[in-house]
């Protein structure tokens, strides 16, 4: 029998205290993480879970972090269990939820350059799942792709080495055959960070903001997708930091905090924006810049991307900010609805005053990968009447092809630096996803003006507008077939999804 839970604030609310007790909106349990995230202002402190998830204004919770059984520092061991539960998220019922190890988002994995990874996944739900290290380089046969399900009732044990170089902020989430969105948007979501033993950033506070959405339907359950959500991705979903409804992140006046942004959404484009500062980008999908960007009004996080940006409070007590995710585009075929959304409130308190911190001027260099050897082009299509059983009004496909898992669609070679020219054909964003690698962009262009990419960085997932194309440089250091896809979850179990080989060089 699933087990009720009842969500747990970290800390004492802060006033006022106001419950959002209809529409569609969620979170849950949580006990205070450790490692090294900040949880705000030492003045709140830990509370009875008498809060049901829909309470605004609790304090931002830390994230419970999954333990490691080894002794031994240079191996990571743990256990994952993926179970169904009833969680007590509107007052007076229960919202049947998937959950790793009873928490959702599920527990915050730390891993550190270079350890031996092995995680064991115990599946117990009622279907197929897998677990996708987004982002992370991992060997082909352990990247919990659709082709290598862990069927309903059974473990399996994950294992690979952390590559050196790939300090960043990462993420972990299902990736069975049709059902990624569905598993997703019931809670089996959760971050997770690689760690360099020479972080230049190490001693400034971090905090993590996980943000996913969650929308019920009248019986308080998680509500299907509908036909327009397969079209245009998961609508209207409440946004949650940390599995709470507009938290509280209370600082001292003048802090400055490393905030690492998760985007665990389905299909929400968070054009973030905190009120009266601004950010510093010190970060991306696979780790630190070469250097700090200052001045940044706002930041587009795409659905799977990360970023880590600085930001230092205002320095008068008792103000109060909002982050908001603005909105990103006009409606599709009048089918989706963008607006503008609160995230949470920054609030400083009646602390003295924090000093500035000087950011270092060269974070992480980064080399270009070189000149490319070979191209790859692939296009983002749309078209009517197929891949229609689940009501979309329109299908995306990738080189104009339904997605086949036993069809390989583009081959490369291990080592090969390759130059990748993605195209949108269609109306509507795409957030393209490559597994096995991170990627560098090149260049966008609009019609035949060509725009370079500002600065290097570490990708695993570009947004690539309507009607736009991006060009990528790109290499994979590890054999096996791998996915590439729009990460919109609606939109990769519905045809747009496609397979690369990655070959041994030359032939071997």
């Amino acid at each position: 029998m699933p087990r009720i839970v009842h969500p747990m604030a970290m800390t004492r609310p802060l006033p006022p205290r106001r419950a959002f007790l209809r529409g569609i909106a969620a979170t849950f349990a949580f006990v205070a993480g450790c490692g090294r995230q900040s949880g705000g202002d030492s003045q709140l402190t830990t509370s009875a879970a008498t809060s049901h998830a829909l309470t605004e204004g609790e304090p931002l919770p830390m994230l419970d972090t999954l333990a490691n059984a080894s002794s031994d520092v240079s191996q990571f061991t743990a256990s994952l269990v993926a179970e169904r539960e009833d969680v007590a998220i509107v007052p007076g019922a229960s919202t049947s939820m998937l959950r790793y190890n009873g928490r959702s988002p599920g527990p915050l994995i730390e891993l550190a350059e270079g350890q031996h990874v092995r995680i064991e996944l115990e599946n117990r739900l009622d279907d197929s799942t897998t677990i996708h290290w987004h982002g992370l380089p991992v060997p082909s046969n352990q990247d919990g792709n659709p082709m290598d399900p862990v069927a309903a009732g059974t473990t399996r044990i994950y294992e690979f080495d952390v590559p050196r170089g790939t300090a960043g902020t990462y993420w972990y989430h299902p990736h069975p055959h049709d059902a990624t969105a569905s598993q997703v948007a019931r809670g089996l979501a959760a971050p997770l960070i690689v760690r360099a033993d020479d972080d230049p950033l190490a001693g400034i506070p971090e905090v993590l903001m996980f943000i996913t959405g969650l929308k019920l339907d009248a019986q308080s359950q998680v509500a299907p997708d509908t036909p327009i959500d397969w079209t245009v991705g998961r609508q209207q979903e409440m946004l949650l930091v940390n599995g709470r409804r507009l938290p509280v992140h209370a600082v001292a006046p003048g802090a400055t905090q490393r905030w690492r942004i998760f985007n665990a959404t389905a299909a929400s484009h968070l054009r973030l924006a905190l009120e009266g500062h601004t950010f510093t980008l010190v970060g991306t999908d696979g780790g630190l810049l070469g250097a700090p960007v200052a001045g940044l009004a706002e930041f587009l996080l795409a659905p799977a991307q990360r970023a880590e940006l600085i930001v230092r409070a205002n320095g008068a007590p008792h103000g109060r900010y909002r982050l908001r995710a603005l909105r990103f585009e006009t409606d599709f075929l009048n089918l989706g609805t963008y607006q503008d959304q609160d995230l949470l409130t920054l609030a400083t308190t009646n602390a003295l005053p924090t000093p500035p911190v000087e950011l270092p001027p060269v974070l992480r260099p980064i080399e270009d990968l070189g000149p490319p050897t070979a191209q790859q082009s692939v296009s983002l299509d749309e078209v009517a009447d197929v891949c229609t059983s689940n009501g979309a009004k329109r299908t995306f496909l990738i080189n104009n092809r339904l997605f086949d898992m036993n069809r390989v669609d583009l081959v490369t070679e291990v080592g090969r630096v390759e130059l990748w020219n993605v195209v949108n054909n269609t109306a509507m964003a795409h957030p393209f996803h490559i597994h096995g690698t991170q990627f560098q962009l090149v260049s966008r262009q609009v019609g035949t003006d060509v725009t370079p990419s500002p600065y290097l960085a570490w990708l695993d997932t570009v947004l690539v507008p309507s009607q736009q194309a991006v060009t990528i440089k790109a290499r994979q250091t590890l054999p096996g077939k791998r996915m590439f896809h729009c990460h919109i979850l609606e939109h990769e179990d519905n045809c747009m999804m496609a397979i690369l080989d990655v070959r041994p060089a030359n032939g071997a």
